[in-house]
């Protein structure tokens, strides 16, 4: 969902980065599921792609329900 966000609004990894002042391989490492992000990191990233955290949550978990209802 957070590729989503970034490339919805015409962002690549690189611009991201440049916006977090990380690398662009700490934003590919997390977008391919080879590093987890912490609470304070996915906030960080929320904001700097003007996501609203509480509806990102939301819409997350209703996708978990969709894809694992025993969750």
């Amino acid at each position: 969902m957070l590729v989503e966000a970034r490339t919805s609004r015409g962002l690549l990894q690189a611009d991201l980065a440049d916006k977090l002042q990380r690398t662009q391989s700490f934003v590919s490492k997390y977008e391919r599921g080879e590093r987890r992000l912490d609470f304070p990191e996915f906030i960080t990233i929320a904001d700097a792609l003007g996501v609203d955290v509480t509806a990102f949550i939301e819409e997350y978990r209703t996708r978990i329900v969709r894809t694992h209802p025993m969750i």
